[in-house]
């Protein structure tokens, strides 16, 4: 399997003068742990939750430290004051990102997400933002697939792309679901306004050739806890 198969392709995206506060309120309303940011269709950084954890509107910020301490690390001061003070996501996101293709092997993103100790990684094509494959999505597959292992010519690959192309042109797809295709069967992961969304996804799995079964595996937004 590849980053194309297990990605999540509808991304919630930030521009480089969206508000921190914004930003904040968009992590916590989808329940994401980090969102790309753009500048004319290009990704030029990310913004994850660890670069919120330290805030002066909230009293964790490292202005407390000792005046030595503060002598002997100035630069580091001034990235601190940044961090903690910046209103906009120019001013605090990580612009050296580790991206990936479609083409990138699981494994490879796998191994990548635990040496980077990071949760996620961007799926570039060219500069477009494909998608992104996070912690949770490699989860997914194992659930789906049972293992992590090269699915050969199954045909998964297609299906999941007329299907996910079919999704995407409609109101009710929500943004906080994954589709991911194993031996004919698509698994519908992530989470649903309501009961009735669940619908609509059958139906238009059924109507892609070569999908033998449709296992709904999300579950209502309402109960769903803050996750990764």
């Amino acid at each position: 399997m590849k980053a194309s198969d297990v990605m999540t392709s509808r991304v919630i995206t930030v521009g480089p003068d969206t508000a921190v506060r914004h930003i904040a309120g968009l992590l916590f309303e989808h329940r994401i742990s980090a969102l790309p940011v753009l500048e004319k269709g290009k990704m030029v950084g990310i913004v994850s939750e660890g670069d919120l954890l330290h805030r002066h509107e909230i009293g964790t910020d490292r202005s407390a430290r000792s005046w030595w301490l503060q002598m002997l690390s100035a630069d580091r001061s001034i990235h601190d004051y940044v961090k903690s003070h910046a209103t906009r996501a120019r001013d605090i996101m990580t612009r050296d990102v580790v991206a990936v293709t479609p083409d990138t092997p699981l494994a490879e993103i796998a191994t990548l997400l635990e040496k980077r100790g990071i949760k996620r990684v961007p799926v570039l094509e060219g500069d477009r933002l494909a998608g992104i494959v996070s912690r949770s999505n490699l989860v997914q597959a194992l659930a789906a697939k049972g293992r992590l292992m090269n699915t050969g010519d199954s045909g998964d690959g297609a299906i999941r792309a007329r299907l996910s192309a079919e999704l995407e042109r409609q109101s009710w797809w929500p943004t906080m679901s994954n589709v991911i295709v194993t031996d004919g069967v698509v698994h519908y992961f992530g989470m649903v306004d309501s009961e009735d969304q669940r619908q609509p996804a059958r139906i238009a799995a059924e109507n892609v050739p070569g999908v033998r079964r449709v296992e709904d595996h999300r579950i209502i937004s309402t109960v769903l806890a803050w996750s990764v």
